[in-house]
This record gives C-alpha cells, sequence and structure tokens, in this order.
C-alpha cells in the first residue's frame, strides 16, 4: 500500500506542469479565467441578493470587495470570494430580528470583527480536520447540485434563484421537481440557446482549444456569451414566438448617473451596534462564514493542480476584512465560495490576478456595462456551470473511491447524499459524523496487539502489548479481549513502549487485576502503574 500511495503522489506529481513565478508571467492563463469566474459570478451576486431580501446591487458591492481586497489579503491563490448562498437564510431571519438591512450590515461589520479575531486565536486549525472523504463528497456533491439546478435555467424555467444549493428551494419546490416541471414546460428560445451553448462549449475545449493554440487563450464561457447574445437578439427579430424572456435574461439595474452611483451604498446603522440582537446575529455570521470558508478553501487545495496549502488563519482574517468593508459599503456577508473557485480553477486560472480581475469586472460592469451584459441569457451561463458541475462530479472520482475501500467510500458518498438532500454545512456534518465513526473503529481496533514469540507460544502464554497512545477511546476493545483469555493462563498485560495511557484504561486494568485471581489468571503487568480504582 505505501508503494502504491507514493507511485500515485509521483504520478500526480509529474502530471501537472511547473508554475512560472510572479503574477506577470501567468496573466495569459488568469485574465481569461477572471473573464470566466466574472460572468458566473454576475447572476450569481444578483441571485444571492434577490433571494437575502437584500437590495439587488448588495451582492455586486460584495463581489467586488471579495474580487479587489480579499484575494490580496487571503493565501490562497485560486479560491474567489462574494456572497454565498449558504448565508441567504441567515440574512433573512436576521432581516426580521433587526427589522432593517442597515442593522444587517452592522451584524457584517462586528461579524468581520469576530473573524479577524478567530484568525488570531489560530482558529483556522479547524479547516484542517476536514477528512480527504468528506471534501471529496462534497465536492462533488456540489457538481451533482450544479448539474441539477442549473437543468431548469437552461431550459428557460428559472423561478430559482441562481445559485440556490439548497435541497428545498427558495421558489418552494425541492431539487428534483424543478427539474421535472422543465423537462414538462420549457421555453423554446432559452432551450435553444442553452444547448447550442453546451455543446459549442464542449467542441471549444474538447477539439478547437487543442488543435490550435492561439485559441486556447479565448474562454469559451466567452465565445459562448457572446454568442448566445447574437442569437438572443436574431430570435427577438427574426422569430418573436422564439424569443427569450427578460426574467431569463441578466437583470443588472441601470446606474446612469453619479447619484444612482451614491444610491448603491448603504450605511451601516450606527445605533444597531448597542443592541444585544445585532451581536447574536453577528456571531452566527462569523461562525457559518468561517466554516463555510475553511470548507472552501480546503476544497481549492484540493483542486489546485500544484497543490499549495492555504493559511487557514490567515484566510480567517482575510474574509474578516472583507466583511468589516462590506458592511461598511452596503454589502452582504461574504465567504470563500466553491463554485466561483471551481470556475476559476476549470478556466486555467493560477494566481490570485484571476480573483482581483473578476472583482474589477463586477465593478466596471457596475459603472459602465449594465446594457450589454443585461442581454446574456441565463440559459448560456447555465451551460457554463453545468460544465463546471460535470468537472466535479466525474464518474472517475467514484470510482477511485470505491477502489480505496469502505472506509473512505462511506462517508464520501453519504456526504453526496446528505449535502444534496439538505444544504451544504448539514451535509457536510452528517459526513463528518461518519468519517469520526470510522476513526473511532480505527482507535477500537488499535489499541494493542498479540506478539506470537516463539517462546510463549504452546505455553498457556498471552501476551498483550499496548500501542505508544492508548486513550479512552480504546477502553472498549481492550477490556473485550480482557474477558476472553481462559482460565489457567498467564497473562502479560506490556505498556513498556507506551508513551500515553489514559486513566479510564488503567482503571479498567486494575478492574481486570482484581478479579484476576478469581477467574484462574497469572496477571503480569509490565510498565503500567498502579492506580486507585475509585469505589474500591
Amino acid at each position: 500500500m505505501p508503494n502504491t500511495v507514493q507511485a500515485s503522489v509521483q504520478t500526480a506529481a509529474s502530471t501537472s506542469a511547473p508554475l512560472k513565478a510572479g503574477y506577470l508571467s501567468n496573466l495569459s492563463k488568469d485574465l481569461p479565467a477572471g473573464l470566466v469566474v466574472f460572468l458566473v459570478a454576475l447572476p450569481l451576486c444578483l441571485g444571492i441578493s434577490l433571494a437575502s431580501g437584500a437590495p439587488l446591487l448588495s451582492g455586486i458591492i460584495t463581489g467586488i470587495v471579495g474580487g479587489v481586497l480579499v484575494s490580496w489579503l487571503s493565501g490562497s491563490q485560486l479560491s474567489v470570494s462574494g456572497p454565498a448562498a449558504g448565508l441567504t437564510a441567515i440574512i433573512l431571519v436576521a432581516l426580521q430580528t433587526l427589522g432593517s438591512f442597515q442593522a444587517v450590515l452592522a451584524a457584517t461589520v462586528i461579524a468581520g470583527v469576530l473573524q479577524i479575531v478567530m484568525g488570531l486565536v489560530r482558529a483556522g486549525i479547524i479547516g484542517l480536520y476536514f477528512p480527504t472523504s468528506v471534501i471529496r463528497g462534497m465536492l462533488a456533491a456540489i457538481g451533482l447540485i450544479l448539474i441539477l439546478k442549473q437543468i431548469p435555467h437552461l431550459l428557460g424555467v428559472d423561478t430559482d434563484y441562481f445559485e440556490d444549493m439548497t435541497f428545498l428551494q427558495f421558489d418552494g419546490q425541492n431539487t428534483f421537481s424543478a427539474v421535472a416541471g422543465a423537462l414538462r414546460s420549457f421555453g423554446w428560445g432559452s432551450a435553444l440557446i442553452g444547448m447550442l451553448s453546451l455543446g459549442v462549449l464542449l467542441f471549444w475545449e474538447k477539439v478547437l482549444s487543442k488543435r490550435f493554440a492561439l485559441l486556447r487563450m479565448i474562454p469559451g464561457a466567452l465565445v459562448v456569451v457572446v454568442l448566445s447574445i447574437v442569437l438572443s437578439s436574431v430570435l427577438d427579430l427574426a422569430l418573436p414566438v422564439l424569443r427569450v424572456r427578460p426574467e431569463h435574461l441578466v437583470q443588472l439595474p441601470i446606474v446612469s448617473s453619479w447619484s444612482d452611483l451614491l444610491k448603491v451604498f448603504t450605511q451601516p446603522d450606527w445605533a444597531a451596534f448597542s443592541r444585544s440582537a445585532t451581536y447574536t446575529v453577528a456571531f452566527t455570521i462569523a461562525v457559518v462564514a468561517s466554516l463555510e470558508s475553511l470548507l472552501s478553501v480546503e476544497a481549492v487545495d484540493k483542486l489546485d493542480p500544484h497543490k499549495r496549502a492555504t493559511p487557514t488563519n490567515r484566510e480567517l482574517m482575510a474574509q474578516g476584512v472583507g466583511n468589516i468593508i462590506s458592511g461598511l459599503l452596503g454589502g452582504l456577508p461574504m465567504t470563500a465560495v466553491i463554485v466561483r473557485s471551481s470556475a476559476n480553477i476549470n478556466a486555467g486560472g493560477q494566481t490570485k490576478v484571476s480573483a482581483f480581475f473578476h472583482g474589477l469586472l463586477l465593478l466596471t460592469s457596475l459603472l459602465f456595462l449594465e446594457t450589454i451584459l443585461n442581454k446574456i441569457p441565463l440559459s448560456a451561463l447555465a451551460a457554463v456551470l453545468l460544465l463546471v458541475g460535470y468537472k466535479l462530479t466525474k464518474p472517475a472520482l467514484y470510482r477511485t473511491q470505491w477502489r480505496l475501500g469502505w472506509q473512505q467510500f462511506l462517508p464520501f458518498i453519504i456526504t453526496i447524499l446528505a449535502v444534496l438532500l439538505t444544504d451544504l454545512l448539514k451535509g457536510v456534518t452528517i459526513g463528518l459524523v461518519v468519517g469520526i465513526f470510522y476513526i473511532l473503529k480505527t482507535h477500537y481496533e488499535s489499541a494493542y496487539f498479540m506478539r506470537p514469540t516463539p517462546e510463549l507460544q504452546g505455553t498457556g502464554v498471552y501476551h498483550l502489548k499496548l500501542s505508544e497512545h492508548v486513550s479512552f477511546l480504546n477502553k472498549a476493545s481492550i477490556i473485550r479481549v480482557l474477558e476472553q483469555f481462559p482460565s489457567g493462563t498467564h497473562v502479560i498485560i506490556d505498556g513498556t513502549e507506551s508513551q500515553m495511557i489514559d486513566y479510564d484504561v488503567l482503571e479498567a486494568i486494575a478492574n481486570f487485576r482484581q478479579t484476576a485471581t478469581e477467574r484462574g489468571l497469572n496477571l503480569e503487568l509490565r510498565g503500567i502503574a498502579p492506580v486507585e480504582v475509585i469505589g474500591h
């Protein structure tokens, strides 16, 4: 097994091309990737604002702050920060609890401060305890959700917002009923553009970009967006019956003057800082946003071809600064977001320049490009996300996890089902419980071992050698084996090589020592100090 693992690591290392040093040398890959992330992020930011009950442009503000500022503060080269679907329910409840969006902004600022404190006290280490099988399951589940959630958008039946990741949807349906409804009744114009977009993306990626080096610098998503705008305009003029309805297009509010721009930014309600309810909401936002960010950067590190590790404490502090600035400017709370980060990686992003460039494009779109962007059919963007989703949940991933055995496969597949049927945090929590079960099972089985030494064979002597670290988790397995020794045998319990033996285990051995004579056993303890048993 070690040789197999080592060979796998060497193979993975040999298949990823070395990364060129510096940001300027990677611009040819980062700028196109940033453009793709921008095209994906734009409707996501708007959709999350809508679902949160917040002003429509608040999500765009968050995306700008996440791209322009947090990308440089974070230690991650490929993660993208912005408004997260996982916080929509929290924002909706916070609006009802605090009474105004301005009060929620105050809670967002406090949440940012709490995240900075969490980073300073090194709470980011939590992110290192997510098992690989659970992270892979989360990624595969997100891929499946993207595929299922984007089918209605692809077919022009997009009553739900663009980045809803929960099973029970914003529009009252669930993931499966929405797909079934879309297949029964869909918009022919949107479906035509969506299917053509998907076909062009696949042909561009699998054929054209491989044959022509020049085309590799042009992202397929940009080609699809331009083509979809042209096709939508043609349908609008030549076949009005197939025209794409306005609700199935990107809907970015028009900012036509300086006064309109100033109205976009909203200040927090400073009076809310004196209310205890604001701090309760802030704590909730800080905890959930931090967990989602840690999960996202851990997943991004797994997807990164160069396997760079993100410093998690720095990530918490970067997200904290981002939330403070976002709250002060009128934006939603933010996290590192796996969907946009995955799009970044799949588009060939190499450094944090791609996330920064996506933030600049969001800012530019807010100021100058509304008219053009509002012509983009959502079905074309859904095609882009469908491809991202497929790459996250390829069949090869399932085969690999299966070959690793039940200890890896079961947490993986249960995480997928749990995330698919609930939401991201609940699903990962369920997956972690299953992962912890296998950890406990491993501890249970690794407390000791019997050494078949030749001098003891056939003499009725059992040599029970304890492991280096014996915790309370090993108590059950040790008691079980102690109960199985037959009468008339010599039992050696050897702790000479143990660095730590938990009191619970020592107490169990002391109890066994008291009953050994009655059972006709000759007990010998090596390297185990006697302990006082309470109650005797």
